[in-house]
């Protein structure tokens, strides 16, 4: 039941990369939220399958930081390369 906290606070920290991060027109608003929220999941599921229990600092520290680190990187990429691939189709439609 404690993975509903990973999930809550991944999905915190992805809308809060997803405001912060200039470009939010060109991505969803959705994107970061879930991003942040599956990979706070993961970490929590791989972690506890891995033998930790919910009372490792592990299990806590890598679910709330990998998305914090991760979903920021991910949305600045994503925001760049649909930047890019907006020029490139600008350019060849002659606009």
């Amino acid at each position: 039941m404690l993975i509903v906290l990973a999930l809550v606070i991944g999905a915190a920290f992805g809308a809060a990369a997803h405001f912060a991060l200039p470009g939010r027109s060109l991505r969803g608003a959705a994107l970061g939220p879930i991003g942040g929220s599956a990979l706070g999941a993961l970490a929590w599921t791989a972690l506890t399958w891995a033998g930790l229990g919910p009372d490792s600092v592990w299990v806590w520290l890598v679910s709330v930081l990998l998305p914090a680190i991760v979903v920021p990187l991910a949305l600045t990429a994503l925001t760049r390369a649909r930047a890019r691939a907006d020029q490139q189709t600008r350019s060849a439609l002659g606009i």
